[in-house]
């Protein structure tokens, strides 16, 4: 007796539908899971209400709201983000957020590349490539930030070695990859800090611990992504090349 040939069995792995929607470019995981949730999201031609359900990207088809879609160009932006906003699209409290930049402007989905707390300011990525974006933000692989911080005091050499030293705050060990001095005003100076990582609010943190406040804090560069001139509040497309760079 001949055995047929056992079929074409497909090796795409599968991911939750959720996930693979937010892989496309299309929204956010959490975004996603609403959508399902509501009934919008159809794989195969089937309505599905579970953001787990396993689909296979580039095997199966999703549609949303009845559109088929497939995976968008990666878009990368950067803005010179405002002091005052806080990165998130929508905030509980009502306060401003970094989306308000973006208010007259037709664009797709974007998810901001890591974060700027309130008080922070400068350089900010926004991508619809969640994986590009993991890239950036990991901490051993990802490109070094640059901020130029102002302090409430004269620097000393002790504190600038004592940063790239680090010091344990709240349990956690916190340091700087390169810190220097900048210029020196009367009562105040501009330091110049490297980080690997971004930890929430580290380089505040980390000054407290030395008893240092923090006047200022903007972050100027990204891996060889400069700030460069542009405004507050502005933004701009990021050309391929500086794509690659990072």
């Amino acid at each position: 007796m001949t055995r047929k040939p056992p079929g074409r069995v497909s090796k795409a792995p599968r991911h939750g539908v959720a996930r693979v929607i937010s892989k496309l470019g299309l929204g956010s995981r959490t975004q996603a899971a609403e959508w399902v949730r509501e009934a919008r999201v159809r794989v195969n031609g089937q309505v599905v209400r579970d953001a787990e359900f396993p689909v296979r990207q580039g095997v199966d088809r999703i549609d949303i709201d009845g559109r088929e879609f497939a995976a968008v160009k990666r878009i990368v932006l950067m803005l010179n983000k405002p002091r005052g906003l806080v990165t998130t699209v929508k905030d509980e409290r009502g306060r401003a957020t970094v989306y308000d930049c973006f208010v007259d402007a037709d664009l797709p989905w974007l998810a901001p590349v890591g974060r700027l707390d309130k008080a922070s300011e400068g350089l900010l990525l926004f991508s619809n490539d969640p994986e590009w974006a993991a890239r950036i933000t990991d901490p051993i692989s990802g490109p070094p930030k640059t901020y130029h911080v102002q302090i409430d005091r004269l620097p000393e050499a002790a504190l600038l070695t004592g940063l790239q030293q680090g010091a344990i705050v709240e349990g956690e060990h916190l340091a700087v990859r390169a810190a220097r001095n900048l210029r020196t005003g009367d009562k105040n100076s501009w330091l110049e800090i490297m980080l690997d990582e971004g930890r929430n609010r580290q380089i505040r943190r980390l000054l407290e611990a030395f008893d240092v406040s923090v006047l200022r804090l903007v972050r100027v560069a990204i891996g060889s992504l400069s700030l460069g001139e542009l405004a507050k509040g502005k933004w701009r497309m990021l050309t391929q090349k500086e794509m690659d760079s990072l």
